[in-house]
């Protein structure tokens, strides 16, 4: 069996804004996080947030929107807890999407709070 540990908790945390470079040096600086540039294709470049050489997060433009932090759940099905979510009152505000590392969602909760679903890629 595949390990499962990662369902149900927030497993990644992602800060949006609108100085990627400087929230990589606030917060390597504050925290001792370093970072590592990945390329994500069209969508260029992503800074990986990593403590103690593992990876906890990523740094990405906000595109607009007022800086905020982004935490997502790691969960088996995306698709699944989309169509969950929605039945429950939420709302997705970015579609479920397959990247380099897995598969995500953007949703919103009944009450309007943001957070994302994400089921890595296996492998």
């Amino acid at each position: 069996m595949a390990d499962q540990s990662h369902l149900g908790t927030f497993i990644w945390h992602e800060i949006n804004t609108s100085d990627p470079g400087g929230a990589k040096s606030f917060y390597s600086d504050l925290t001792g996080w370093k970072t590592h540039e990945m390329d994500m294709g069209p969508a260029g470049k992503y800074t990986m947030l990593q403590n103690g050489g593992s990876g906890i997060g990523g740094i990405t433009p906000a595109d607009g929107q007022p800086a905020h932090w982004l935490m997502y759940i790691g969960v088996d099905d995306v698709d699944a807890a989309v169509k969950k979510a929605e039945a429950l009152g939420g709302k997705a505000a970015v579609p479920a999407m397959d990247i380099p590392v897995g598969r995500f969602a953007v949703l919103t909760d009944p009450a309007g709070a943001r957070f994302a679903v994400f089921t890595p890629k296996s492998g």
